[in-house]
């Protein structure tokens, strides 16, 4: 006797069963491992930079916000910071307005100053090196291993301050400025990958750069030699410069790389 074809129901039951099988049910282990992928991933956000810039308002303490508060209309850009010793810095302060000089007597009369020299007068204002007590921030700054950014702009009263860090350093640089300006103002939060902002530098190559940076050897203009930096860090003249000239490299060669994938 011939065999019964199948109704049309029983093969819509019977294909129902065979996809069934192919979509079983995930292994119970599969949530643990979405789990530590989540924790994974939320522990790589810790390894990048963030780049915050804020606006605060300058403690009465350090000298150059009660000199822009008393003169709104002069505008000052902080172009670099060299160590004189463990308490003590110099920097070159461009001071917009006024002829050469002028300021010189009244800044230096300022609580923090130690010493003040009118260097030149560009365009519309005059450049001045600076030597005053630290503020506590440069002792952070210092703790943290963080080279700071320059150029720094102030005006009546308020400083434009970028902090670029770790996720980590970049909260404690915030808590500590949240107790010298309360109503600090958070301008822009931007994240980068910490590889991408300092590509394939090894430990010592990052710490020679910020030892640089700090020292304001990429200030422009110039802040030290690098005859005068190799003295400082104990190293000879020949040997800093192939140093730094790989590390200028290895950033060049990021740069590049970023604009190669720009539309």
């Amino acid at each position: 006797m011939p065999r019964r074809r199948a109704t049309s129901g029983t093969h819509h039951r019977t294909a129902l069963r065979v996809r069934n099988r192919g979509q079983s049910r995930p292994p119970a282990d599969s949530h643990d491992r979405f789990r530590a992928l989540r924790r994974k991933g939320e522990a790589d956000a810790g390894d990048r930079l963030l780049i915050v810039t804020l606006r605060i308002r300058i403690p009465k303490s350090f000298g150059v916000g009660t000199f822009t508060t008393t003169h709104p209309e002069v505008s000052v850009d902080v172009l670099n910071r060299t160590d004189v010793t463990k308490d003590l810095s110099v920097s070159d302060y461009w001071i917009s307005g006024r002829p050469a000089g002028v300021w010189s007597r009244e800044i230096a009369g300022l609580p923090d100053v130690v010493k003040v020299d009118s260097l030149a007068e560009l365009g519309d204002g005059c450049l001045y090196r600076i030597t005053y007590r630290n503020p506590p921030v440069i002792y952070l700054y210092r703790e943290l291993g963080l080279p700071i950014h320059f150029p720094l702009h102030i005006r009546e009263g308020f400083l434009d301050w970028e902090v670029v860090a770790r996720r980590s350093e970049s909260s404690v640089v915030l808590r500590y400025v949240r107790k010298i300006d309360p109503n600090v103002q958070v301008v822009s939060i931007r994240s980068r990958p910490l590889r991408s902002h300092l590509p394939m530098l090894s430990e010592a190559q990052h710490r020679l750069l910020a030892q640089a940076m700090a020292a304001g050897y990429f200030a422009v203009p110039r802040a030290i030699t690098l005859t005068e930096l190799a003295r400082r860090l104990d190293r000879s003249p020949s040997a800093l410069s192939e140093a730094m000239a790989n590390i200028e490299r290895k950033l060049l060669e990021s740069a590049l790389r970023a604009t190669s994938l720009l539309p």
